[in-house]
Order: C-alpha cells, then structure tokens, then sequence
C-alpha cells in the first residue's frame, strides 16, 4: 500500500484548509483511513479517522471544526479528504495521513501500518 498525503499549507486564524489522503494498491476489504498531527515539542495526536463503514471518529479538540470523509474504493485505490474549518495556532503541525486493516477504534490510539510523507498547516494568529 502507498499513501500519498498532499493540502495543507498557512492560513489565519479563523480560516480553512483541506487535507487530502490517496491510497493505492490497497488488498483490503476493510480498514481505516485517517490523519495524525505533530507539532514541535508535543506529543503525536489523532485527529480524525473514518472507516470502511463510514463511521468516524474525531479527537476532542477538533470536533465541530473538522470533517472527515471517504470515497468509495475503486481499482485498489481510496481517497480520504479531510475539510478543517476555523482554524486555530493550536492547529498549527504537520499532518500525517495513513491507512491501516484495523479498526479505527484501535488505529485512533496506536498508529498506521502505512502513512504519508506528512503536510504541514501552519496557522498563524
């Protein structure tokens, strides 16, 4: 499986960016796709997570604020787009996308079998 991570990028307080997450040469019939966030000095978080199934799950900090949704697989190959709206400093880290055969539930406090290169959001007050 590969997965290419690209978006991100500055932006303001207040502002939007979306995150976009492509994974191919995917065997799976059932895993988890998502985003984890580092920022310097702190410890790895994750931010959002949807399924096969179309459930989701979303950390605290970002719920209300973020969307996560999931196309329809096709040929090997899924996308996952992630929309973030009023954005805050606090936002501000490089993003990694992934891809995993477990369940979101498990995947949200461990970590992806197969993740990107990481996009950074800065977002500045």
């Amino acid at each position: 499986v590969q997965v290419v991570d690209a978006g991100g990028g500055s932006v303001q307080s207040g502002g939007s960016l979306r995150l976009s997450c492509v994974a191919s040469g995917i065997t799976y019939g059932v895993y988890c796709m998502g985003w984890f966030r580092q920022a310097p000095g702190k410890k790895r978080e994750g931010v959002a997570f949807v399924g096969t199934d179309g459930r989701t799950i979303y950390a605290d900090s970002v719920k209300d604020r973020f969307t996560i949704a999931k196309v329809a697989p096709k040929d090997g190959m899924d996308t996952a787009n992630l929309q973030m709206n009023n954005l805050k400093p606090e936002d501000t880290a490089m993003y990694y996308c992934g891809l995993d055969p477990l369940d979101c539930s498990i995947i949200a406090t461990t970590s992806f079998d197969y993740s990107g290169q990481g996009t950074q959001v800065t977002v500045s007050s």
